[in-house]
């Protein structure tokens, strides 16, 4: 677990297990030869990817953001991404019953997978006391998905939630907490959202996948997993000079290494300068 202050709250990014995924399709229509330079694939073409839920802790509340991979993964399915399961919680102070809230980035099974428990034949909620929140663009995707994002999307980390009435949905910005806002930024999904948080003045974001990892900051290093590339690259352009003159703390979800940072842009583009875990002189 890694803290950041941000003025009263403590922002907590966790370890939710870690996993691969082809360098291909994490870097579109970027040619190999350019972004194997920042990170080297595996002999299956795979690059090393991390699961970092945020856990934001107000004065009154606890707020998880994403669950991580959860536990289920087995056989084929296990080894094709590689997965490393990792309860997000453990070897930290917090428990699940603590979790007042669960903000769901998307939908998406690295996203998700924590979000449920098996016991026996039933799935349940991991999060005892915790109401789930997602975009309602993003529900309706998940339920009723099409050829090029069924894949993405595992029933079981979702649908006990609905089934219970646990999963709520939201519609555009909102403020789900005092100073904790979602904030819709579609291209990965139609119904991405990624979460602005803020304190006395100071601003930080969990991007998720608007920009998994830090390597993907450049403009045209947009994943090929994104359904509306185009509007990724739009959501960029009109967010980054607002990250860069307010000097938002970016909290990445899948980098191992560069965990948060703030954005600049040089000669050379855009790129992430690192702040290392409880920076006080933000």
């Amino acid at each position: 677990m890694k803290t950041w202050t941000l003025g009263k709250l403590r922002l907590h990014l966790l370890e939710g297990g870690r996993f691969a995924l082809d360098g291909g399709a994490m870097f579109g229509v970027v040619p190999k030869t350019l972004w194997s330079r920042s990170i080297q694939p595996d002999e299956r073409n795979r690059i090393p990817m991390a699961s970092h839920p945020l856990l934001i802790e107000t004065p009154e509340k606890k707020i998880l953001v994403d669950t991580g991979l959860g536990n289920f993964w087995e056989g084929k399915r296990r080894d094709i991404y590689a997965v490393e399961m990792q309860d997000p919680l453990e070897g930290t102070p917090f428990r699940p019953e603590d979790v007042d809230l669960v903000v769901l980035t998307h939908l998406h099974f690295d996203h998700t997978g924590g979000s449920t428990r098996r016991e026996g034949d039933v799935w349940v909620a991991t999060y005892p006391r915790a109401t789930y929140l997602v975009q309602q663009r993003e529900l309706a995707d998940a339920m009723y998905p099409h050829e090029r994002n069924r894949a993405s999307y595992l029933p079981e980390t979702f649908q006990p939630l609905l089934n219970d009435g646990r999963l709520q949905t939201l519609s555009g910005r909102v403020e789900v907490e005092a100073g904790v806002w979602v904030l819709p930024v579609p291209g990965h999904t139609p119904g991405h959202q990624i979460v602005l948080v803020e304190s006395e003045g100071k601003k930080a974001a969990f991007l998720a996948d608007f920009v998994p990892t830090r390597h993907h900051f450049p403009l045209p290093y947009i994943m090929g997993y994104d359904l509306e590339p185009l509007r990724s690259l739009e959501m960029r352009k009109l967010l980054y000079p607002q990250m860069i003159q307010e000097r938002w703390l970016l909290l990445l979800e899948h980098d191992r290494e560069a965990t948060a940072g703030v954005l600049v842009q040089t000669e050379r583009g855009y790129r992430l300068e690192e702040v290392p875990p409880d920076d006080q002189s933000r």
